[in-house]
């Protein structure tokens, strides 16, 4: 197969995710909004923490072409503090009802590593998907409970955890030894029940700067799985270091970057800045070579 021709293979797939009995379709690619209600994320720390400001985050993300929208309560930056449980449950709790009081039909997703977090947003809010950077390695109550609540269940590769995964990770073969890992994690889930499952490499989780490039040049591997594929790369330290700029002026960067997961086969793009992100995918999917 010509590699004009694998392109073309990548949305031939209609890749789903069964969110309570509601399909949502992949066959195109789509868009993940993040909302960080945390005070020290990287890039918008502390901006949405208010319910009603997260709820018109919300509001803007939707309109602006957001399929998904993706809480967290709890930075993962490097060196990031683990928190409890308890201490997302108590952000998100507001936030999330407000968020359903305003827009019952949205798609949210959870950004948890915790398995009682996930629990109360999935049992008390209808939340559809868990997003987990740990893949289930950060409490072993996890696996079994999404096994349970039958949700769409998105797996990251991570070295390590927040606090320590940037201390000199090293690996023989970044691709190829995530390719393992998500191999035996995909056969570990299938075994427990669990077969709506997304997968994300984890830019910036336990690799270098060559890591993340390398994984880029390659991200057209993950599609070995057959499994949609989330790539999260928005405004990170891989765009703005590599341009000697910051967070703040990285978006230019990002949507670049965006263009090549495109190309690659990125399902879902994980996005500080919907709209930007929206044109991209509009532009990507108008000019492709279409399958005949």
């Amino acid at each position: 197969m010509q590699e004009n021709e694998a392109k073309d293979t990548f949305f031939s797939t209609n890749r789903s995710l069964n969110c309570k009995g509601r399909l949502v379709h992949l066959d195109k690619p789509a868009i993940m909004g993040i909302l960080n209600i945390t005070p020290d994320s990287f890039h918008d720390g502390g901006r949405y923490m208010e319910a009603h400001e997260a709820t018109d985050r919300t509001g803007k993300m939707l309109e602006e072409g957001a399929l998904i929208i993706d809480i967290g309560a709890a930075s993962s930056r490097p060196g990031a503090e683990i928190l409890h449980a308890d201490q997302e449950l108590e952000r998100l709790h507001p936030v999330i009802a407000e968020i359903r009081k305003w827009f019952p039909e949205v798609i949210l997703s959870i950004d948890t590593y915790h398995a009682q977090v996930a629990k109360d947003m999935v049992e008390i809010y209808h939340a559809d998907i868990i997003n987990d950077i740990s893949a289930g390695e950060m409490d072993e109550e996890m696996i079994p409970l999404i096994a349970r609540l039958n949700v769409p269940y998105i797996i990251m590769h991570m070295k390590g955890n927040p606090g320590n995964m940037q201390d000199n990770p090293e690996y023989t073969d970044v691709t190829d030894e995530i390719l393992h890992y998500f191999s035996e994690k995909i056969h570990l889930l299938h075994k427990k029940g669990i077969s709506d499952i997304l997968i994300d490499p984890g830019f910036g989780f336990g690799k270098t700067m060559d890591h993340n490039y390398e994984l880029l040049r390659r991200f057209s591997a993950f599609q070995l799985f057959e499994l949609p594929v989330v790539a999260g790369i928005s405004r990170k330290s891989m765009i703005y270091k590599l341009l000697d700029s910051d967070s703040e002026h990285a978006l230019n960067g990002t949507t670049a970057a965006h263009m090549l997961l495109l190309e690659k086969g990125a399902n879902i793009l994980r996005v500080h800045d919907v709209r930007e992100a929206k044109e991209a995918i509009t532009i990507f999917w108008e000019t492709r070579e279409k399958i005949r």
